[in-house]
């Protein structure tokens, strides 16, 4: 039974105060609060485990490579991954995004050939595909979005060519909490021998991803948006695929043999694997795992789901409230497949950062600007948005919290 009073308790940063008021967490879609049980377990191990790992012959160093490949494991198990082998840990989403722009683009592309991302992509979507445009002549194409935020699908066999080598979409996006039709996506671009990167930071927390299922190529997610530690995220990738890239970084702990001739490289995932790894943090997350798993994703995406539908409701009673992206008509009919957790909007003509500024005062912690997506925002034709956005820690009656600021606020322009 899933007892948000017992879930609070779990995360005592939620119990301060923030100008004197209760904080009211709304900024879950930029990082998530972290429970004790992740938190105790990174510093136990820092008391009691700290050695590094794969590297040492002593007890310290066995017991840190233990519980450093039992976070793999539990990873694996997470997403449904076939074999450890295709789970490799990264410091994020964005570097899981980079590494394989950079090892894809050099393997696997040339001047010209295309990849297609989406017009609602997070920055580290775009730009680590444009860095690759620069150094290679590759081209980005992008899926267009309707007006109420959802992806224009039928235009997606439209842009693929003979030179389309990849497409990279978000799962959901951090602004609109659009859930994109992943599974439709790649089935299109398989019919064309493409392979699919998915961007999963904003979905991985909400609900169950299961990447044999959904058939992509890549997966990308962070441990921080999920309740687990920063610095660390991952990239699952079939093995196949994950064999046929180079190194993205050299260096130790990824090599097989090294030379003054030459070097050769270690077998998966450790290929990709440069250097010291954050094993506290593989704890960490492994951790944060298992808290997710003991509530369990359909009581999340159950409480999750209510809070976004009461969310906007209560929302639209505000005179001037714009809400950006899937509205209530389409909401209310298939919010688990169409929006997700995230609410952004504006009120009137009151500038985004002045209202999350005054929130601010009130206690309400909400994300304001262009939320890392300003060819989105053109697109909408703004310069940034208020953002709200849940985690299974938040209530109705923090929404009421923010909905009479919001009145505060407005009542003051």
């Amino acid at each position: 039974m899933f007892n948000i009073e017992k879930v609070r308790e779990d995360f005592p940063i939620l119990s301060r105060e923030v100008y004197g008021k209760p904080l009211v967490y709304l900024d879950n879609a930029a990082t998530t609060q972290k429970p004790l049980m992740v938190l105790d377990a990174m510093r136990d191990e820092y008391l009691n485990v700290n050695a590094n790992v794969h590297r040492g012959v002593h007890y310290l160093s066995q017991q840190a490579t233990d519980l450093h490949e039992a976070a793999r494991e539990k990873v694996r198990a997470f997403i449904n991954a076939r074999k450890i082998e295709e789970i490799v840990f990264t410091r994020g989403t964005t570097e899981a995004i980079n590494l394989v722009a950079s090892s894809f683009c050099e393997s696997q592309m040339q001047a010209g050939d295309e990849v297609i991302v989406t017009e609602m992509e997070h920055h580290s979507n775009i730009v680590s595909w444009q860095l690759q445009a620069m150094k290679r002549g590759i081209v980005v194409k992008h899926i267009p979005i309707t007006d109420d935020g959802l992806l224009c699908l039928d235009q997606l066999e439209g842009l693929i060519t003979e030179k389309t080598k990849i497409i990279s979409v978000a799962h959901v996006s951090n602004v609109l909490g659009t859930v994109n039709p992943v599974e439709q996506i790649i089935k299109i671009a398989h019919a064309h021998d493409i392979p699919v990167l998915v961007d999963g930071a904003q979905s991985a927390p909400h609900f169950k991803v299961d990447v044999q299922a959904m058939d992509c190529d890549f997966f990308a997610f962070s441990g921080h948006k999920m309740y687990g530690p920063t610095g660390i995220g991952v990239l699952y990738g079939k093995e196949e695929w994950l064999e046929k890239l180079p190194p993205y970084q050299g260096g130790g702990e990824m090599i097989d043999k090294v030379t003054w001739e030459r070097t050769t490289f270690e077998r998966l995932p450790f290929k990709f694997e440069a250097g010291t790894p954050d094993y506290v943090a593989t704890h960490g997350l492994a951790k944060a795992i298992e808290y997710i798993d003991a509530i369990g994703f359909d009581a999340i995406q159950q409480h999750e789901q209510e809070l976004t539908r009461y969310c906007m409701e209560q929302l639209m009673t505000i005179e001037g409230m714009k809400i950006y992206g899937p509205q209530l008509s389409t909401v209310n009919c298939q919010l688990s497949t169409v929006k997700d957790a995230v609410v952004s909007f504006n009120v009137g003509d009151i500038h985004h950062l002045d209202m999350g500024t005054l929130l601010d005062r009130l206690g309400i912690a909400v994300r304001t600007g262009h939320h890392c997506a300003q060819p989105l925002m053109d697109r909408l034709g703004i310069s940034g948005t208020v953002r709200a956005s849940f985690a299974l820690y938040n209530t109705k009656e923090e929404i009421d919290i923010l909905v009479s600021g919001i009145r505060r606020v407005a009542q003051m322009f």
